[in-house]
């Protein structure tokens, strides 16, 4: 397994002193918005994906309990009807009685390894399930912001679109520009508006998907009201290896399913040896038909049980070959885990210095785009320059700006899907005994 998890990443900037440092139990606090951390905590209080798997982890943990006590001493009281062999006489018989399997050849600690898995497999899932909605709960809030931001400059471009074929209509009538110019900023203006009606219908997808994982039928008033698109800072995103394999929970789901192939060998191993332990009752039997004359007696008896393979055709033998084959299967299954979410880390690492440059890019053309319109106004204002010059420096400001919420939103999203990707903080499993 050692070979199967590189040295370091091979994606991923060297770390710079002052960035901010990974922190898989509260990253989405990089975010630094209070309304995301809000939400996420009504998530996780409310959520019912969240409760049905902590339903399941308390499941899991009675029936560790029920495991635990297989090999203990059980006693039992019991009322039955008894009739002699010879038919003349039926009794009433009542008592107690007890069994005590020692659980030897391994079969106790296989049970208990089976149980174990079972537990920490749940807890995983519990663990898991918290992972992935966070995860939802940020990605569905940064796309309903982003959706937001961008209508907003949507909507300027709608505006300095008309203003566009306003003065190319100007233009027209003063005999300084065709018809053909008028006719592409009608066109223009026509792209606009169609673009504008987009962002409403991801805000109304994204707000209902936010009701749903909060556990409710209806988005939150609060994300009606506009607010600033979530913004990461400068990031160190580096980590090793191990931080991936404690924290993976398909990982960690391998690591148990392994544990319960190995306790269904045990047990399949077990089955090859006698089973041993000590049966005893105490039973008082009434006459209640024929000589009922004959008085009560309450009869104990204590001994052994003892249950001892003999022929069975070698079907014990196929049962342990086919165990130790499912063991075997389920290493190599831990293996590929390790792979596949090496890899999608690797990949989610690599996304995230791509749209982390992006987002450098599209700041410089954004200041730039800046200087070309307040030139532009400069320009106007002392005569050189006149209204259309203005307004497409505009329009260009106006596309740096959509372009920047856009890759400030893909930054956001690649984000997310690396701390998903990492798997989130998993607490500790039980260990064997």
């Amino acid at each position: 397994m050692p070979n199967d998890v590189p040295a370091t990443w091979q994606n991923g900037a060297p770390a710079a002193p002052g960035l901010l440092q990974p922190d898989l139990q509260n990253w989405w606090h990089a975010f630094d918005d209070a309304t995301l951390n809000q939400l996420i905590e009504h998530a996780l209080h409310d959520n019912l994906g969240i409760q049905i798997a902590g339903e399941r982890l308390r499941a899991a943990r009675s029936l560790r309990h029920r495991a635990r006590s297989e090999f203990w001493p059980n006693l039992n009281f019991r009322i039955y009807e008894e009739t002699s062999p010879g038919g003349s006489t039926g009794y009433l018989e009542m008592g107690f009685d007890s069994t005590w399997e020692f659980g030897f050849f391994g079969r106790s600690r296989a049970s208990s390894r089976m149980a174990l898995s079972d537990l920490n497999t749940a807890i995983v899932d519990e663990a898991a399930a918290r992972v992935s909605v966070i995860a939802e709960v940020a990605k569905n809030y940064v796309e309903l912001r982003a959706a937001q931001a961008r209508g907003r400059v949507l909507d300027d471009l709608v505006a300095l679109r008309r203003k566009q074929v306003e003065l190319a209509q100007i233009r027209l009538r003063t005999r300084m520009a065709s018809a053909l110019e008028v006719d592409r900023a009608q066109v223009d203006l026509q792209q606009a508006l169609s673009d504008a009606s987009e962002p409403a219908l991801t805000i109304m997808q994204t707000g209902q998907a936010l009701a749903v994982l909060l556990g409710t039928n209806s988005p939150d008033p609060a994300l009606h009201d506009t607010s600033a698109q979530p913004r990461l800072p400068p990031l160190d995103v580096s980590q090793t290896p191990a931080d991936l394999l404690r924290t993976r929970p398909e990982i960690r789901r391998a690591e148990q399913n392994v544990l319960h192939a190995a306790g269904d060998l045990g047990i399949a191993r077990a089955d090859m040896y006698p089973k041993l332990g000590i049966i005893g009752t105490l039973i008082s039997s009434t006459s209640v038909t024929g000589d009922l004359d004959r008085p009560d007696k309450a009869v104990p008896l204590l001994g052994p049980m003892v249950t001892i393979p003999i022929v069975d055709w070698g079907a014990r033998r196929a049962v342990v070959n086919a165990r130790e084959a499912a063991l075997s299967a389920a290493v190599l299954a831990y293996r590929e885990a390790v792979l596949e979410s090496v890899a999608e880390a690797q990949t989610a690492l690599a996304q995230f210095d791509a749209k982390s440059l992006l987002v450098e890019n599209a700041q410089k053309s954004l200041a730039l785009n800046e200087h070309g319109a307040l030139s532009a106004q400069t320009l106007q204002r002392i005569g050189l320059g006149d209204g259309l010059d203005t307004a497409t420096a505009n329009l260009a400001l106006a596309q740096a700006h959509l372009q920047q919420s856009l890759v400030l939103r893909d930054r956001a999203l690649s984000f997310i899907a690396l701390y998903k990707a990492f798997g989130g903080a998993i607490p500790p499993l039980k260990a064997p005994k």
